[in-house]
């Protein structure tokens, strides 16, 4: 089992940048893929990012394509998301997720944080 606890949202200007982080506790974080994911109200819960369970691997929405980063530090039970160039349409709560093989369903993740909330004003 992994407890994950989101943290680093908050209230932003349009053109500014964010790092949230996830914190996980638990056996064998390191044997899971990792992603992040956005619901915005009234929205369905999205894909953003996710990394795979060597750091090999990265997958992004086109959304966020080269503005955001994933990263983890398996030596920490970390998964980080670095968020540049922020727009309001990322406004949204954004949550962390592990799974045995990661990629962009919210069906594929076993395990969820919290979330926390990031807010982008035009």
């Amino acid at each position: 089992q992994v407890q994950l606890v989101e943290s680093g949202g908050g209230l932003v200007q349009a053109g500014g940048s964010l790092r949230l982080s996830c914190a996980g506790s638990g056996r064998s974080f390191s044997n899971y893929a990792m992603g992040w994911f956005r619901q915005a109200p009234g929205k369905e819960r999205e894909f953003v990012a996710a990394v795979s369970r060597s750091t090999v691997n990265t997958w992004y929405a086109d959304s966020v394509k080269g503005r955001f980063t994933i990263s983890r530090d398996n030596a920490k039970s970390a998964v980080y998301l670095q968020m540049n160039s922020l727009k309001p349409e990322d406004t949204a709560v954004y949550y962390c997720a592990a799974g045995p093989y990661g990629g962009d369903r919210t069906n594929a993740y076993n395990y969820w944080g919290q979330g926390t909330q990031v807010t982008i004003s035009s």
